[in-house]
C-alpha cells in the first residue's frame, strides 16, 4: 500500500489535536513514557536532532477512538496517530501543560510535565529545589511555550541580584528563541490513505511496531484484537480496575496471555489472536474470565494461599496455568484436592522463581501438561524439582533481602499461623485503613547495626543487616512508633503483651539472642526455624507424588549458560587435539568449586558452548571401559580426592539424563556451607590455592587475598 509523505509542524499538530482533527485509536496502549524519555526527546528537539517520523491514517471510517470525543460522519476524514503517539503526547503535555483530549488521568502512567531548562546552557532537568529555586536561569519549559515567562523576565530577575553582561543577555535571548522555535520544527509524516480498511491500518501498525522493542507481543496482539473487537481494550481495563480495587491490579498483557492460554493452550504464539475469526471465541472466553474465573482465582489465592495483594506475588504469570486448568473444567470449579495441589505448585513456582526467564516458552510446556496430564500440577511440581530441590535450606536465606520471593512465602506462612503485629496485636491478614497496612521492619534496627560493623560500604555485612531473617511484619502504625528501639527491649515488650506473637513469626524465643553482640547467632537460629517450618508447611498442603517433566533438560540447555548453569563438552577428552587431556578435569573441578562458593548450580558434561548435545562417548572411550559407571566412578573419585568423601556425598549429585537419545552427565552442586579452594599450578609450576566464584556464565578466581577474606566472611560467616 502506498504511504503518502508530508511534513507537519509541531504547532499544527497541537492545533489539530485541540480541534479534534487528530486522534489516537482505542487499540493503542496508554501513555507509558517516563521522565528520562521526555527529557531525551526535548534535548533532541532543542539540538535539532532527528526525532523520528509520524505515521497517521486518514479515514472516514475510524475504529473506536480514545477519549470522550466520538466520531460522527459530519466530521469527514480525520487522522489517527498509529506510530509516534508517545512522542506527540509528550510534546503536547510539556508545551501546553494539559492532557491531550484523547487521554484521561488514568491513561497517563507517568507525569512528565515540570521539565526545566537553563537558558544559559540549555541543560534540561526536572525540578531540583537546591539547584533552581534561587537561580532565575532555570525556567519551566511549559511556562516558556505558554508565554508565562519571557526572556526579559529572566534578564530582569538576574539583574536584581547580579551584573549581567551584554553577551550573556544575547545568549539568553537566543536560547529562548531557540526553545520557542521548537514549535516550528517539522515531523516527517507518512499517511495511510483514506481508502485503507481497518484491518490494513492495524496490519501496518503491527509491522511498524513489531520490529522495535517498545511494544510487547501481547500489546501488538491486543491492537489486532481491538481492530475486530473495538470494545476489547475498555472491557479489559474495566475488569482490571475492578480487580485493582481488591488489591490485584493486573496489566493488559496478563489478560492477553490468559486469553491465549484458554483458547490455544500456548504462551508464546500471539499471532493466533490476530485474525478476526477469533472474535466469537474471544468474546465467549472473555465472558467466562470476566464473570467468574478471574474472581475465582483471586479468591483461591486469598483463602488458600493467604495472598492479600498482587505485590506479594513474584510473578503473576504463575496464575496462567491455574486459569487454564479452571477454564477447561466443565463447571469452571475445582475440587479440594485439586486446589491443594495447585496452591502447593504456586508456592514453589514463586520461591524457585519459575518465570525469571523464557516465560512464554515455559508456559507453552506447562499449558500442554495442564491440557493432557491426569495430575498436571504434580507434574509441574516435578519440573521445578528437576531444576532445583524443593527443600528450603537455612542457607537459602543468607543475604536475601525483602525483594526475594522467600520473604513473600514467610509472610504467607505467618498469615496461615494467625500471626499478629508484634506491637498492636492486629492480625496480618488484610487490614482496614492505611495506618494498618503491613510493613517490613528491621528487628535489629539498622542504625545500631550500621554503627557496629554493618555499614553499607561492607556489602557482605550490609547484606546480613538487610536479610529477611532480620525482618518482622508490622502494621504501619506500629512500625512508626517502634522506630529504632533495641531488639532486646522491643522483643521483650512484644512477648509480654502477646505471648505467642514471636513464635507465630518464627522469631527465636531466647533473650540472649536478642542482644546486639549476638546478631549473627540470631540470624542463624531464625534461618533454621524458618527452613524447618516452611518445609513442613509446604509438605502439609498435600503429599502428592512428583512426576518427571521429560522435556525439562532440553529447555534447560536452550536457556544457555548463566550464573547457575555451565556446559562442558567433555571431562577429559580434548576435542581439539583428539587425545586424552587430564588438565580438562581441572576445569570441571573449578566449576564445582565456583558453584559451591556462590549459590550452587548445575554442570552439564556432554554439551558444548553452542548448546549442542554431543554426549559422553569420547570420554567413555578415554576411560577404557566405555560406560557410565566408569565415568561416574572416575568423576566422584576426582571430587573425593580434592575435597573429601563427605563433601562429595552431601553436596554433589551425579545423574545421566538422555537428551534425544544422547546420554549426558548432570552434576548438581549445592550451595556450600564451607568455602572450597582448589590447588593449581602457577606459571612457574608451583602449587598454589585458588578461590573460584561464579560471575555470569564463567568461574573466575578472586585474586586478591583481602578480597577472598572479605568474600568468605560474608558468604561463609561460620568459616570466617
Amino acid at each position: 500500500m502506498w504511504l503518502g509523505g508530508v511534513d507537519m509542524h509541531i504547532r499544527h499538530i497541537i492545533d489539530k489535536i485541540n480541534d479534534f482533527q487528530l486522534f489516537v485509536p482505542a487499540f493503542q496502549r496508554e501513555y507509558v513514557w517516563k521522565r528520562p524519555n521526555a527529557k531525551s526527546l526535548f534535548e533532541s528537539l532543542i539540538k535539532k536532532y532527528p526525532t523520528g517520523t509520524l505515521l497517521t491514517w486518514e479515514t472516514t471510517k475510524p475504529p473506536e477512538l480514545k477519549g470522550a470525543k466520538k466520531y460522527s460522519p459530519e466530521m469527514g476524514s480525520v487522522k489517527l496517530i498509529l506510530d509516534g503517539q508517545q512522542r506527540i503526547t509528550t510534546i503536547y503535555m510539556i508545551m501546553t501543560g494539559k492532557l491531550p483530549p484523547y487521554y484521561t488521568e488514568e491513561d497517563i502512567k507517568n507525569n512528565v510535565t515540570g521539565l526545566h531548562v537553563n537558558l544559559q546552557t540549555l541543560e534540561l532537568e526536572y525540578f531540583k529545589r537546591n539547584l533552581m529555586e534561587t537561580n532565575p536561569l532555570w525556567v519551566n519549559l511549559t511556562d516558556v511555550f505558554t508565554q508565562q515567562v519571557r526572556s526579559r523576565d529572566v534578564r530582569k530577575a538576574i539583574k536584581e541580584s547580579t551584573e549581567l553582561d551584554e553577551a550573556t543577555e544575547d545568549l539568553i535571548d537566543d536560547n529562548f528563541d531557540a526553545i520557542k522555535g521548537i514549535q516550528d520544527r517539522e515531523f516527517p509524516e507518512q499517511t495511510i490513505p483514506v481508502t485503507a480498511l481497518i484491518k490494513e491500518a492495524i496490519d501496518i501498525f503491527y509491522v511498524v511496531n513489531a520490529s522495535g522493542v517498545n511494544l510487547t507481543d501481547a500489546e501488538l496482539a491486543l491492537a489486532q484484537i481491538s481492530g475486530y473487537w473495538p470494545e476489547a481494550r475498555e472491557n479489559f481495563k474495566k475488569k482490571i480496575s475492578e480487580l485493582e480495587n481488591v488489591g490485584f491490579g493486573f496489566k493488559l498483557d496478563f489478560i492477553v496471555f490468559a486469553l491465549l492460554a484458554v483458547l490455544y493452550g500456548v504462551g508464546s504464539d500471539m499471532r493466533r489472536l490476530h485474525t478476526s475469526d477469533n472474535l466469537e471465541k474471544i468474546q465467549t472466553a472473555w465472558d467466562k474470565l470476566d464473570s467468574h474465573i478471574l474472581d475465582y482465582v483471586i479468591n483461591l489465592l486469598k483463602t488458600h494461599a493467604y495472598v492479600d495483594h498482587i505485590d506479594e506475588i513474584n510473578s503473576v504469570y504463575a496464575l496462567i496455568p491455574i486459569i487454564a486448568c479452571i477454564y477447561q473444567k466443565p463447571d469452571h470449579k475445582l475440587a479440594e484436592d485439586q486446589i491443594k495441589r495447585i496452591i502447593k505448585w504456586f508456592f514453589y513456582a514463586q520461591v524457585r522463581q519459575r518465570y525469571v526467564s523464557q516465560m512464554p516458552q515455559k508456559l507453552d510446556k506447562e499449558l500442554s501438561i495442564v491440557r493432557d496430564a491426569n495430575m498436571p500440577f504434580d507434574e509441574l511440581l516435578g519440573l521445578i524439582n528437576a531444576e532445583r530441590s524443593l527443600e528450603i535450606t537455612k542457607d537459602d536465606f543468607v543475604g536475601r533481602d525483602v525483594r526475594h520471593p522467600l520473604f513473600s512465602l514467610m509472610k504467607w506462612y505467618f498469615k496461615s499461623k494467625g500471626a499478629v503485629c508484634l506491637g498492636t496485636g492486629v492480625g496480618l491478614r488484610q487490614n482496614m485503613g492505611s495506618r494498618y497496612a503491613l510493613e517490613k521492619d528491621h528487628i535489629f534496627p539498622y542504625s545500631a547495626l550500621r554503627d557496629n560493623g554493618y555499614p553499607v560500604e561492607n556489602r557482605f555485612k550490609y547484606a546480613l543487616a538487610q536479610e529477611i531473617t532480620n525482618r518482622a511484619i508490622l502494621t504501619q502504625i506500629e512500625n512508626r512508633s517502634k522506630s529504632d528501639t533495641a531488639a532486646l527491649d522491643y522483643l521483650q515488650k512484644a512477648k509480654g503483651r502477646f505471648p505467642n506473637a514471636l513464635d507465630k513469626q518464627c522469631i527465636p524465643d531466647d533473650p540472649q539472642l536478642w542482644v546486639l553482640e549476638n546478631f549473627e547467632h540470631f540470624l542463624e537460629k531464625r534461618r533454621e526455624i524458618l527452613a524447618k517450618e516452611l518445609n513442613a508447611f509446604l509438605d502439609r498442603i498435600t503429599q502428592s507424588e512428583l512426576e518427571v517433566g521429560y522435556l525439562l533438560m532440553e529447555d534447560m540447555i536452550a536457556e544457555g549458560e548463566h550464573n547457575g548453569l555451565e556446559f562442558k563438552q567433555s571431562l577429559r577428552w580434548d576435542v581439539n587435539e583428539g587425545r586424552k587431556n587430564v588438565n580438562l578435569e581441572l576445569v570441571v573441578l573449578k566449576t564445582i568449586a565456583a558453584f559451591n562458593n556462590s549459590e550452587g548450580g548445575i554442570l552439564l558434561i556432554g554439551v558444548d558452548d553452542d548448546q549442542n548435545v554431543v554426549g559422553l562417548d569420547p570420554d567413555y572411550a578415554a576411560l577404557g571401559q566405555g560406560d557410565r559407571d566408569e565415568f561416574e566412578l572416575h568423576l566422584r573419585t576426582l571430587i573425593h580426592r580434592t575435597w573429601g568423601v563427605e563433601y562429595a556425598t552431601k553436596f554433589v549429585g551425579v545423574s545421566f539424563p538422555a537428551v534425544s537419545d544422547t546420554e549426558i552427565c548432570r552434576v548438581d552442586v549445592r550451595r556450600g556451607e564451607v568455602p572450597l579452594f582448589l590447588e593449581v599450578r602457577n606459571k612457574q609450576g608451583q602449587k598454589i590455592e585458588k578461590f573460584y566464584v561464579r560471575s555470569g556464565n564463567s568461574s573466575p578466581p578472586i585474586e586478591s587475598a583481602s578480597e577472598v577474606a572479605a568474600y568468605v566472611s560474608g558468604r561463609f560467616p561460620k568459616a570466617a
